[in-house]
């Protein structure tokens, strides 16, 4: 047809004068599968922000301009409740009708935006404060480049799609993308106001504003349009997305403390995870982060689902019935997948709808499958749930399945990896970057590699599965199982021990040799409560010094290890989830005073963030004065960041739920620095409710439980 044309890149402009696009300082919202990122002024140049639906960039710029400058910024934030987002700015120099430049300042300028029903809904603001009539020239510029998500994070294609011509119509414009995988996808801005000139990239406006005037335009950006912008439009809009986020903020028990920014990082915390979570038809299930991994993840959501089981464990039913409907059903080497082996990663965009990547839906987790049997264990002990482990019951047994057949590929009995084609993942483990698994002379292993951390899921794994049996009076498959997670802890004692380093190694290559590298790994081995108690004590006196400790969290790799920069992405970098997992395994073997300093960790570095954890930042010692160095693209939000601070607080705490048996179990508990008064409301157990308080009195901590009648809390 004679409107096609080869897809164009974002524009380039010159001249841009901005302050430094950094990662805490972009903004992020999401509904559902829709997504948008923009810098403090609300604008979205084309990097790795935009508005993104389905994996596709579908709004690619969106710019402000008065009088064809920026306004100068007063302030960016994103609402407590993660609904809005707001930017305050003031004019620069304007024209005065038929006159000199009007003074700076006099107009103060909002933007307000959210996200409902996948669709972005922005109101822009201006209030003249001057005693004059105020000239305004407002422009907004705007494109969709339709970029897959993977595009956007680098990705060179030898040949994209065809890009229709705009269609501009009085106050909307239509952008069209036809893919190479024949689907048509499009994007729509409207405008409440007919701008006074409208082109394919660009609308203009001239308004005049009286003293003490106000000027209100509406826009609205999605796939589809039909509708005009308006003030009733919005507010409605604005008013389901509030109660829609309130509903699912109310899940679980409620926490608080005596300290109020101890609070505010709760409920930012829990805010986030409530953002990030979304509504599939097998339940709720986090997304891992925004903007590069806005997608269903298999590892990120166990953590996350795991990390505030204790609470509410709504999520990790989620979670569990989720990755059970999407378990592999056949051998690829493209996607890495065998029977019963549990999604990695899945995406919806057109360069996996083309396999030209294998994440369409891809299997190239080492740990994922574990760690999803061992999630079954630890919800069916913490609600006493069974109904639904027999319905996951054919998954769970096909995926302890592939742990005895296909995981051990290098048939030593250890859980290993080898990617089945370039395309996949090189390294299969949480840390899953190219460089992230070395010896001791820097040099990389040859496949299959078998690391650490994942023998200690597999343990529990095969342990989880040893319980469930014999529940079920499967006594040769409970005998069997148990054998193996047996087999399993000798292997790691043996094979991964470092006996004059006092520490495991981080991985056995496809030769038997191990990677004598000091990682954080071991300590998700402590997580599982794989090692003997003398061994544990060892690697946690290695976890607390300043090899890995840099004072803001625990380092991925000590200082002076091969490969060790603080600026890597899992080289000595600092991953908060990371930290709530060791340190968890710590509490694990009665580790506490290094529990309480670890979460004082995360909550100064968090206060560092406007009281979120991104992702991750760099692994820099902490400098009086001086804040944590940020990693330049990290996610933010992250689920799994978002959620460290429950499982940091559980460790602290030393609390234990057994749903099946409707107790609670509270073990030498301490309270965060700074807090005297921990309060747990509405603590499902069993059938029943209860209330906890810990209360620092002295030396001591002080539990006090009520309601839950018949729910014995035991606190040693």
């Amino acid at each position: 047809m004679d409107d096609l044309a080869p897809a164009p890149d974002a524009p380039v402009e010159h001249g841009e004068t901005r302050e430094p696009r950094v990662p805490h300082r972009m903004f992020a919202l999401k509904d559902k599968d829709t997504f948008v990122v923009c810098d403090a002024f609300g604008d979205i140049l084309g990097a790795g922000d935009g508005l993104f639906h389905n994996d596709t960039r579908i709004l690619s710029r969106f710019r402000l301009l008065l009088a064809g400058q920026p306004p100068s910024l007063l302030s960016a934030a994103i609402a407590q409740d993660n609904v809005f987002f707001t930017s305050n700015g003031a004019n620069q120099a304007l024209p005065y009708p038929g006159g000199p430049m009007g003074p700076p300042g006099v107009l103060h300028v909002e933007r307000k935006r959210f996200l409902w029903a996948e669709r972005l809904y922005e109101r822009i603001s201006c209030f003249n404060y001057s005693r004059d009539v105020v000239l305004l020239p407002l422009s907004l510029e705007f494109g969709a480049d339709f970029h897959d998500m993977f595009e956007v994070r680098g990705m060179k294609r030898p040949k994209r799609g065809y890009q229709r011509a705009a269609e501009v119509d009085g106050r909307s414009v239509r952008y069209r993308y036809e893919g190479l995988d024949a689907v048509e996808r499009t994007s729509v801005i409207t405008f409440s106001d007919p701008p006074g000139r409208l082109g394919p990239h660009r609308a203009d406006y001239m308004y005049s504003l009286q003293p003490e005037g106000r000027l209100e335009l509406y826009l609205e950006i999605g796939s589809d349009g039909g509708h005009i912008p308006s003030k009733e439009r919005f507010r409605d809009a604005a008013a389901r997305a509030r109660w829609d986020m309130r509903a699912r903020r109310r899940h679980g028990a409620r926490l608080r403390t005596s300290g109020r920014l101890f609070n505010e990082w709760l409920e930012k915390s829990k805010a986030d995870l409530a953002l990030l979570t979304t509504r599939m038809e097998t339940g709720p299930y986090p997304y891992a982060g925004i903007p590069w991994f806005s997608t269903a993840f298999g590892r990120d959501a166990i953590i996350t689902a795991w990390q505030i089981l204790w609470f509410e464990p709504g999520l990790a039913k989620g979670v569990l019935t989720y990755l059970a409907a999407h378990q592999a059903e056949e051998v690829s080497s493209f996607r890495d997948s065998a029977p019963g082996k549990i999604m990695h990663e899945t995406r919806k965009g057109e360069m996996p709808a083309l396999g030209e990547v294998p994440f369409g839906r891809y299997y190239g987790g080492v740990d994922t499958t574990p760690l999803f049997v061992a999630l079954a264990g630890a919800y069916a002990e913490r609600t006493g749930d069974f109904a639904l482990i027999d319905d996951l019951w054919p998954a769970l047994k096909a995926a302890t399945a592939w742990m005895e057949h296909y995981g051990d590929t290098n048939a030593d009995g250890l859980i290993d990896y080898k990617r089945g084609q370039d395309s996949g993942l090189s390294n299969q483990g949480w840390k899953d970057s190219e460089d992230s698994v070395f010896h001791k002379d820097g040099r990389f292993p040859d496949g299959p590699i078998a690391l650490v951390e994942v023998q200690g899921y597999a343990f529990s794994a095969f342990r989880t599965m040893a319980g469930f049996a014999r529940r079920k009076d499967d006594i040769p498959s409970a005998e069997r199982w148990a054998a193996r997670a047996e087999q399993i802890r000798e292997a790691v004692e043996r094979l991964f021990w470092m006996e004059d380093q006092g520490y495991y190694g981080i991985a056995i290559d496809g030769e038997g040799a191990l990677c004598e590298v000091l990682s954080s790994n071991p300590g998700h081995l402590l997580f599982s409560g794989l090692p003997s108690p003398d061994r544990a004590r060892r690697v946690t006196k290695r976890i607390l010094s300043a090899a890995f400790d840099s004072g803001w969290g625990v380092r991925t790799l000590g200082t002076g290890q091969p490969r060790f920069n603080p600026m890597s992405y899992h080289n000595g970098s600092v991953w908060p989830h990371d930290t709530a997992l060791c340190a968890m395994g710590l509490s694990l073997y009665g580790e506490r005073e290094g529990v309480v300093s670890l979460t004082s960790s995360l909550f100064e570095t968090a206060a560092n963030y406007e009281m979120r954890l991104p992702e991750l930042f760099c692994g820099f010692p902490r400098m009086a004065g001086e804040p944590p160095v940020a990693y330049p693209v990290a996610c933010l939000p992250q689920a799994w960041a978002a959620g460290s601070v429950f499982m940091m607080v559980q460790a602290c705490l030393g609390i234990h739920i057994d749903g099946a048996k409707g107790e609670v179990d509270v073990r030498d508990p301490h309270l965060p620095i700074g807090i005297d008064r921990f309060w747990i409301e509405g603590l499902r157990v069993g059938d029943a409710r209860i209330d906890l308080g810990f209360e620092r009195v002295g030396p001591r901590i002080e539990v006090h439980a009520r309601g839950g009648a018949g729910v014995p809390v035991r606190v040693r």
